[in-house]
This record gives C-alpha cells, sequence and structure tokens, in this order.
C-alpha cells in the first residue's frame, strides 16, 4: 500500500490516505503521479505528496500538521519549541543545548532553555 499527504496552499499536511500499489502502476512501475492523480479523480481536488512509513523517502513519513518543504523534497514536524533549530541533514529539529548524557531523564523548559531533570518537576 502507498500512503500519500494532502497539503493546504502552505505545504501543511492535513490528511494521510492509503492507495492500493496497483493504482501507482504504469507498464508494470509503480508512479507517484499515477497515485497523485488517482486521487485527484477520487476527490476532485487537492495537492497530494507520496510519503513513506519506513521514511526511505522524504526524510519522515507525514504527519498531521507537518510541512512538506519542496526545497528539501522533505516532510517536517513541527517546531516542538521556539528556540530549537532545524537540522538541514535530517529535517529533525534539535535543542540549542545538545540532550545531557549522564544517564538521567530530563524534559526541555522553554523558558529556562534548558534540559531539567524529570524528579525536579
Amino acid at each position: 500500500m502507498a500512503h500519500f499527504a494532502e497539503l493546504n496552499e502552505s505545504g501543511v499536511v492535513t490528511n494521510i490516505v492509503v492507495v492500493n500499489n496497483d493504482e501507482l502502476l504504469v507498464d508494470g512501475a509503480e508512479s507517484e503521479a499515477a497515485g497523485v492523480a488517482f486521487l485527484q479523480s477520487l476527490f476532485g481536488h487537492g495537492r497530494w505528496v507520496q510519503t513513506s512509513y519506513n521514511a526511505r523517502i522524504r526524510k519522515h513519513y507525514a504527519g498531521i500538521g507537518y510541512t512538506y518543504d519542496e526545497a528539501r523534497d522533505a516532510f517536517i514536524p513541527p517546531q516542538p519549541f521556539p528556540s530549537w533549530v532545524l537540522d538541514e541533514a535530517s529535517c529533525d529539529w534539535a535543542a540549542p543545548i545538545p540532550y545531557p548524557e549522564d544517564g538521567g531523564r530530563y524534559v526541555w523548559d522553554e523558558q529556562a532553555v534548558a534540559w531539567e531533570p524529570v524528579s525536579a518537576r
């Protein structure tokens, strides 16, 4: 089965649908364009982009609220905190301070812009 994300005018994922692989076949080979055409024939509208559970394409499996970045050809999850920055290679968000490596459990405190021990909460 193939998965497709529907995008709004800002490139934000609003829906995910599953399409039978047979609908993607063109001369025996799978084609994303055939899947898009199939979905547009069903729904009569929409901008559709294929996504993959195993992230073989487009960095991440699309989720509702993710943004499709056409220049990177990647689905980017919502930014978890305003201080976090996008890692250009992975398209993952990274805290401005690395997660502590002392074996403890921490949560991000945006007001302090720091990792706080779970026990402190």
